[in-house]
């Protein structure tokens, strides 16, 4: 039986081969591969993360899933999507992430070095509200 069904697929396997071998290439055709959907605004894009980091039911590994998918696009976020996930660190009473969060957000500043400034500036309030101190403060900026 096992010799049977060896030999069907090895006869299978040839003829296979042997039309793809006759057979002609297709031509190729130039094709642009355009985005059909809508673009995203700026105020739609922050909506959806300050939405995302509200739920009440947030838990840490969606915390952790929404900032690495952050992290991932070219931008630096803007402070009312920090302000939450900040929120969303403290309820769940993750310190460790949020120092993660700011310490990102300085590393996605790179060389423009007035962006962190302006970002810890907009969420001082915040930072002070939920007892949050930034890097600079713990003293990892000197490690």
């Amino acid at each position: 039986m096992l010799a049977a069904t060896a030999a069907l697929l090895r006869r299978c396997a040839v003829s296979g081969l042997r039309a793809a071998a006759v057979s002609r290439p297709a031509a190729v055709l130039p094709a642009r591969c355009y985005s059909h959907g809508s673009q995203e605004s700026d105020e739609e894009f922050d909506a959806r993360w300050v939405t995302y980091f509200n739920k009440p039911d947030i838990d840490a590994w969606e915390l952790r899933k929404g900032i690495n998918t952050l992290v991932g696009y070219d931008l630096v976020p803007e402070p009312k999507i920090i302000d939450a996930a900040l929120r969303a660190c403290r309820r769940l009473n993750d310190f460790a992430s949020a120092v993660r969060i700011l310490e990102v957000v300085k590393d996605k500043a790179g060389p423009h070095k007035e962006i962190y400034p302006y970002v810890i500036q907009e969420l001082r309030p915040t930072l002070s509200e939920l007892g949050i101190s930034t890097p600079e403060e713990l003293g990892l900026d000197k490690a």
